[in-house]
């Protein structure tokens, strides 16, 4: 049973998509077989943060339960402060991005001071799933930290495969916001994690598309449709800290909740 809202949601959600969950006695085991380059959805969970000189432990861990992965990534199932000191030295030293993100939540949101009513809102049905996977591409390329680009284009394709999979069991939906012309300039999903709980996912705007209240309208018009279609009492969105996306998570109506510790190492070259 995880302890973190973050983490309880996280798992949650893979389990709809596919992945398999294994609880050891000193960790969770995420795996997911049909994306392998999905770093958070092949991980390990921690019990707790780690102690000085416990990296060389858990990297043990991680190559014994996912010997073919090429990144680094861990868990901590407890909200918390983020890592500091000696521990987070340690795994930045190590080549670690030591990440506390904020997790927020609301029972329902409201409308954004700007709201988009340009955009033609709808969950994603047949050839959206091309257009989505259009917008996840433009939104890469437009990332001076993005992923190489062949390689970022299975991954997607994967992961749009399984929210379309956990769609059509009735878990939630991925919505987008459209032109008149069919693109669609943003996009989110929205998953049932159970016990009245909806986690969003991968909010998204088209680099030619910012600035028109389209994340704010879509993450509020998302809410709405979570209420009304999953039976939500609380819906969660996990944020960077330091990005503008929690300013406006923020004056949709989410309130901070807890900080998620999360430790992330890229694949080397």
């Amino acid at each position: 049973m995880t302890r973190s809202l973050g983490y309880f949601t996280d798992v949650a959600l893979r389990r709809q998509e596919g992945s398999l969950v294994q609880v050891l006695p000193d960790s969770t085991v995420v795996r997911s077989p049909a994306n392998p380059t999905f770093w958070w959805g092949n991980f390990l969970l921690m019990p707790a943060p780690p102690a000085p000189g416990d990296l060389p432990v858990w990297e043990a861990a991680f190559r014994r339960e996912h010997p073919q992965a090429a990144h680094r990534v861990f868990g901590v199932d407890v909200p918390g402060t983020a890592l500091s000191g000696p521990v987070a030295d340690e795994w930045r030293a190590a080549g670690y991005d030591v990440r506390a993100d904020t997790v927020l939540t609301a029972a329902r949101t409201q409308a954004p001071c700007r709201l988009n009513r340009d955009a033609q809102l709808r969950v994603l049905q047949g050839p959206d799933w091309d257009r989505a996977l259009a917008l996840r591409e433009a939104v890469n390329a437009a990332d001076p930290h993005g992923h190489e680009p062949d390689g970022y284009r299975v991954f997607a394709r994967r992961k749009l495969a399984a929210y379309r999979a956990a769609q059509a069991a009735g878990h939630g939906a991925v919505l987008g916001a459209f032109d008149d012309h069919g693109q669609m300039l943003s996009g989110l999903g929205i998953f049932d994690a159970g016990d009245g709980v909806a986690r969003y996912q991968s909010v998204e705007t088209h680099p030619d598309a910012r600035s028109r209240g389209l994340a704010g309208t879509l993450v509020h018009h998302a809410g709405e449709w979570a209420r009304e279609h999953l039976g939500t009492r609380t819906l969660v969105i996990v944020a960077d800290p330091d990005y503008h996306a929690q300013r406006l998570y923020q004056s949709v109506g989410f309130t901070p909740t807890e900080v998620q510790i999360a430790l992330e190492r890229r694949p080397q070259e």
